[in-house]
């Protein structure tokens, strides 16, 4: 018998690449350096005066405050479970958890912040309870105050000051008997048989956990995220409502970076920030994770499957099961605005890295009230408190589709809403009346073979009002007083509205900017100027009419050439709510589509704007076709990411 030939064993197989996290390998592993470590102690310094870090005993405070809560949760668990008759051996074990989530839960918190939390219930707790027994609960509790219940909300919610600490409580019902302690609410299995409000409400915290778990130094990203959003509430872009970015977009784009750079520490990572943003080819989405299929039915961001998710202009997706985009307010104004913000900011984060610049650079708010020519000035007012902050928040979520719809003119390159809202100086001041206004700045296209431009926003303003009147009738919160006004400002009449210490900031090159004068009763009329042409007092002033002479310009600025009708004194337009005239069906469409009711309302709808007449012999600019709808963006290969 032969013998076998004896073969050698060879090189051993390649070792198994490192696991990293997110859906792409990582750009760099390099590690910090010293300066990296001098650059981030001096951030830290940076940072502490803007009161972003509290102090150990207050956040001994607020976990003393949720432990008095999450004992009160089990004591009302146990009682329903009582009250229901339930065997005593459940009802020692049924549980019962408060789980926080948000800027808390990430340990991003700053001084004085709310915590947003969650009451997890087993499966014969309803949420009927929640907003009874477990309200009336918390209503004898000698530490609770400003208690009130938001039951119809797209996220039922029970708001409350615990002891000082302002608490969102959210509830979901699990299909589970018992809540244990040691409960992992990223367990996709539990949210099988529940329905969509309770799933809703389980997002937050998914998403929250899902975020920590995905990041490779939990300590790195806090810090880093820390610097970012006090950068973006400095430079007026942290507003999910407004089309900006809330918290969790903020956070996962902070995610994102720490996977990109795993090593790097939190004043590399700031720079890195601004680096992947700054060049980030929109519209192809972030994510932190490749998304999965679980078959439970529920809908996800998908645009290869949802044609509406191909309009997104900036999407982040959730890493939790649903995923979601957590950023479809973003508009096309709102993107370019932090898009040049992730520019500035990487400018300036290089100056730092070269020693040019200190990191106190970084958190200066530029000058919003200094930045455009032109400014429209929304608003808002109702005769009480209660009245006026329910109307706010209305109209504020709203702002965005007044945005969406400028953005459509082909004349209107930018509508830049400032997220900060300013009291505004009462209309009649022996009269009990809350007033607050905000301020969208504007940028105007020169039109092709003229120095005049004409734009007619008739249509934008009715939408977007005819928009907040029905949803506030058809909720039921509509009071006649409330109101909504619309005017028209140049940037050196802010002042009339304004306080002083928001104007006086270090000028910056200013955009082309509008005049608002009316033509007529039907319509409103933007004319481009120039910043030392004929001033537009704000209303009720009245200004002479006449011939306007030129004014010294640049030679690509649009000139004035308005001559007013041969009349001896005009009102200056502003669009105002007063209580005539009831509104009929012609106010046109509103951009979002509201519920009708079946029956009239027993309050009557909103009036309609009145203007004054002012006749010019200026020629329109015939307007094209209003498109239906924005164009679809060009999503190649829609769940790739970086």
């Amino acid at each position: 018998m032969m013998p076998l030939p004896v073969t050698s064993p060879g090189p051993p197989p390649p070792p198994p690449p490192p696991k990293h996290p997110g859906i792409s390998a990582p750009i760099s592993l390099a590690a910090p350096k010293e300066t990296d470590r001098v650059l981030t102690r001096k951030l830290v310094e940076t940072l502490r005066p803007f009161g972003v870090f509290e102090e150990e005993e207050e956040l001994q405070r607020r976990t003393l405050i949720l432990e008095k809560l999450n004992n009160l949760v089990k004591e009302w668990i146990r009682e329903i479970s009582e009250s229901k008759s339930l065997p005593q051996a459940v009802v020692e074990s049924v549980g019962g958890k408060i789980f926080t989530f948000g800027s808390y839960r990430l340990g991003v918190h700053t001084k004085g912040a709310d915590i947003d939390a969650l009451c997890v219930a087993p499966r014969h707790v309803d949420r009927s309870d929640f907003f009874t027994s477990f309200y009336d609960k918390l209503k004898l509790h000698e530490e609770v105050k400003d208690l009130r219940a938001v039951e119809e909300a797209f996220v039922p919610v029970i708001k409350l000051c615990f002891d000082g600490i302002e608490i969102d409580i959210l509830f979901a019902r699990l299909a589970l008997q018992t809540i244990p302690e040691d409960l992992d609410l990223r367990d996709d299995s539990l949210l099988k048989n529940l329905d969509i409000r309770c799933i809703r409400s389980l997002n937050g915290c998914r998403v929250t956990d899902e975020i920590l778990h995905l990041v490779p130094n939990i300590d790195n990203f806090r810090l880093t995220l820390r610097a970012i959003k006090l950068w973006a509430k400095c430079h007026n872009i942290y507003s999910n409502i407004l089309g900006f970015l809330g918290g969790v977009s903020w956070a996962m784009l902070v995610a994102r970076t720490c996977q990109l750079y795993p090593n790097a520490i939190a004043s590399t990572l700031v720079r890195k920030f601004f680096l992947v943003f700054s060049e980030w080819e929109w519209p192809n989405p972030v994510l932190l994770k490749e998304p999965e299929e679980r078959n439970l039915n529920l809908p996800v961001w998908d645009p290869r499957v949802n044609p509406s998710d191909r309009y997104h202009l900036m999407p982040i997706i959730t890493p939790a099961y649903p995923q979601q985009n957590s950023t479809y307010n973003v508009s096309v104004s709102t993107r370019m605005v932090m898009v040049e913000e992730f520019k500035q900011g990487l400018a300036i984060t290089h100056e730092i890295l070269l020693s040019r610049a200190e990191w106190s650079k970084l958190f200066e708010a530029p000058s919003f009230f200094q930045k455009y020519k032109h400014y429209i000035v929304l608003l808002a007012s109702a005769p009480t408190e209660k009245q006026h902050l329910e109307w706010v928040g209305l109209v504020e979520s709203k702002i965005r589709i007044l945005v969406g719809s400028l953005e459509k003119n082909e004349f209107i390159t930018l509508a830049h809403v400032n997220p900060q809202s300013f009291p505004a100086p009462k209309e009649n001041p022996d009269k009990e009346e809350f007033r607050t206004m905000w301020v969208i700045g504007l940028v105007l296209k020169k039109p092709e073979n003229s120095d005049v431009l004409s734009i007619d926003l008739t249509y934008d303003i009715q939408s977007f009002t005819d928009t907040v009147y029905r949803q506030a009738i058809n909720s039921k919160m509509f009071e006649m007083d409330m109101k909504i006004a619309a005017m028209h400002l140049k940037r050196k009449e802010l002042h009339q509205l304004l306080p002083n210490h928001e104007l006086q900031q270090k000028k910056t090159q200013s955009a082309e900017g509008v005049t608002l004068t009316a033509l007529s009763d039907d319509s409103l009329d933007l004319t481009a100027d120039s910043e030392n042409s004929m001033s537009v007092p704000s209303p009720p002033s009245t200004v002479k009419t006449g011939p306007v002479s030129g004014s010294s310009q640049g030679r690509n600025s649009p000139t004035l050439a308005v001559m007013a009708a041969p009349v001896s004194s005009v009102q200056v337009t502003d669009v105002s709510l007063p209580q005539v005239y009831p509104s009929d069906s012609s106010g046109g469409t509103p951009s979002e589509s509201v519920a009708q009711t079946a029956s009239h309302p027993a309050v009557s709808p909103p009036p309609k704007p009145t203007v004054t007449r002012v006749v010019s012999s200026a020629c329109l600019v015939n307007h094209p076709p209003r498109p239906s709808g924005s164009a679809a963006a060009n999503v190649a290969n829609p769940i790739v990411g970086v």
